[in-house]
């Protein structure tokens, strides 16, 4: 046994739980479809069991973490770090009149995934390792091209990643239909005939307006839309999936909560791939749980944004075909951790020789960005 590892068979009891937010500006003003923001919001759990110290995060507001250090390390500490399936019944059984979706699983999140960090800490093993890995690097798309940029920025950034060696990249459209259709054209010009072009509409257009533009973007072979209408419509995406131009998919599924969620949404046929958000949808643990149910219902899977906590359970997953390179979080997650991934030839590279998520909070770096003691 690896010296620092723990006997399997004795008990790893949890003995902190912290939980701090933190406010990051964005490099220029951002927007899609729906919403616009200037700064990011990151809530950090750490936890400490069996001498290790696990780390999980979720994008969500400053409050969470209050509801973290107050409500869940009151029902996490001595209990076993391990058992993860035990800790979270219990959360989720304690979270019952706080209302589940939204905010409140996103901070669930946030502690599963330190919970499986520290558990693979006291292992010493990689979380991909104890996962049981199927790959070993994990494809991505170039994601941002926001609807705030002018058309320069937007062809100098997709045109950026493709030049990285990515080689699909999305963009925003929806704020401003009208001019939804030069912007994917100036897209396609930038990235060459080669790459292949996504576009997310985060629920910003009706079903009629959707179908129109889809045919209008299928002429510079966009080959994927995102949210074309809300994802609470799940008959009008159906409907649209049906009709959308050869060689387009739907994909929807980033708000997910869990499991019951994602199998209505694949019952409706409402997706040709499923998204899903290790920091919205319980952590690790919701996200392998998509998988499965994307595995038994034979659809792709995607994950969405925060590509370093997603990238060793995305080497795990079966149905995986890409995680989102998401440029706010991307840049985020540089300067808020070490070990971050790197960036080869189109993928993430997960580190296997650190143990867990390899991730470490730069504490004093990111010291001047954390809101109130959130503990």
């Amino acid at each position: 046994m690896a010296e620092g590892t723990q006997r399997s068979s004795e008990p790893v009891r949890i003995e902190r739980v912290d939980a701090r937010a933190y406010a990051f500006p964005t490099d220029a003003p951002e927007a899609d479809g729906t919403f616009a923001w200037n700064s990011t919001t990151l809530v950090v759990v750490e936890l400490t069991a069996g001498g290790h110290r696990g780390l999980g995060y979720t994008y969500t507001d400053a409050v969470a973490a209050d509801l973290i250090s107050r409500v869940f390390a009151e029902e996490l500490r001595s209990q076993d770090a391990m058992d993860i399936p035990a800790r979270m019944v219990a959360l989720l059984r304690r979270v019952r009149n706080l209302g589940r979706p939204g905010l409140v699983s996103m901070a669930l999140s946030a502690v599963d995934a330190a919970l499986w960090d520290v558990k693979a800490r006291v292992l010493g093993l990689s979380l991909a390792r104890l996962l049981g890995a199927m790959r070993t690097r994990v494809p991505v798309y170039g994601s941002g091209g926001f609807t705030s940029y002018s058309v320069e920025r937007l062809q100098s950034q997709l045109a950026g990643w493709v030049e990285q060696g990515i080689p699909r990249v999305k963009m925003k459209v929806g704020t401003h239909p009208e001019q939804d259709v030069a912007r994917v054209r100036a897209a396609r010009q930038a990235i060459g005939k080669e790459a292949e072009l996504f576009v997310d509409a985060n629920g910003a257009y009706s079903a009629p307006q959707a179908l129109a533009l889809a045919e209008r973007f299928a002429e510079h072979r966009a080959s994927w839309f995102e949210e074309p209408v809300s994802s609470d419509d799940l008959p009008g995406l159906h409907q649209l999936r049906e009709r959308l131009p050869e060689g387009m998919a739907l994909a929807a599924g980033e708000y997910g909560d869990g499991g019951l969620y994602f199998r209505r949404m694949l019952e409706a046929g409402a997706v040709d791939v499923l998204q899903a958000d290790a920091t919205r949808c319980l952590g690790i643990t919701g996200f392998l749980q998509a998988d499965a149910l994307c595995d038994a219902y034979g659809v792709g899977l995607s994950g969405h944004c925060a590509p370093a906590i997603h990238v060793h359970a995305a080497c795990a997953a079966r149905r995986l075909v890409h995680l989102e390179y998401f440029h706010d979080h991307a840049r985020l997650e540089r300067v808020f951790f070490e070990g971050v991934p790197e960036l080869e030839d189109g993928a993430l590279v997960p580190d296997f020789s650190r143990p867990g998520l390899g991730l470490e909070l730069r504490r004093a770096d990111v010291a001047r960005y954390a809101l109130g003691a959130g503990t």
